[in-house]
């Protein structure tokens, strides 16, 4: 009697690798893998692109201009960084930039780095010598990417690009900053070699 039991279950266990109908079972169903070619498709891609307009579901609510660096109007970049800035976020974006970006821009933002002098192809630009691009621009290359520079939107959220936005406008500013633009309670520390 136990064994009249059990072949219904083995049955249904088995299941999900009988062929039924032609199409394998489960296991062997018809489907597109990612980076992989697809004959449904007259392109032969499996990986689509989304609908225009679509919005992932994380980023629902959320400001445009701090999603994209883009006026929708003209589609120019935003001049300011849409977030408060302070400076613990003008710290983290250090520590950000620190990680990703001064590998190949430099500690200083300079361009001068190990891997700068290794590049065959183009070395990364200083971004202390950079045209007055808007902070829109920066932030949309951090997404993006540019020429050799991968694009960091799946490693940094956009809070976090946008701190990196704000650490890069604060190196700007320090490497060229005369000793005229600090304070003058603060010129005597600078003359004598440092932070307190």
């Amino acid at each position: 009697m136990r064994c009249l039991l059990l072949i219904p279950v083995a049955w249904v266990l088995t299941g999900c690798s009988v062929d039924f109908q032609g199409w394998g079972g489960m296991k062997q169903q018809p489907k597109a893998l990612p980076y992989r070619e697809s004959a449904f498709f007259a392109d032969e891609r499996a990986m689509r692109q989304p609908p225009v307009g679509t919005v992932p579901r994380d980023r629902r609510g959320k400001d445009r201009f701090l999603l994209t660096g883009k006026d929708a109007p003209d589609g120019g970049y935003v001049d300011s960084i849409p977030l408060t800035v302070t400076r613990e976020l003008v710290e983290s974006g250090g520590r950000s930039f620190d990680i990703y970006c001064a590998t190949c821009h430099g500690v200083l933002g300079d361009g001068v780095s190990q891997v700068a002098r290794n590049m065959g192809l183009r070395e990364p630009p200083s971004l202390v010598d950079m045209p007055p691009y808007p902070d829109g621009y920066y932030y949309d290359v951090i997404t993006q990417g540019f020429g050799l520079m991968p694009a960091y939107a799946e490693k940094l959220t956009p809070e976090q690009r946008w701190a990196v936005v704000a650490y890069v406008r604060a190196l700007q500013e320090s490497q060229r900053a005369r000793l005229e633009d600090v304070p003058p309670e603060a010129r005597p520390q600078l003359e004598k070699g440092g932070p307190p």
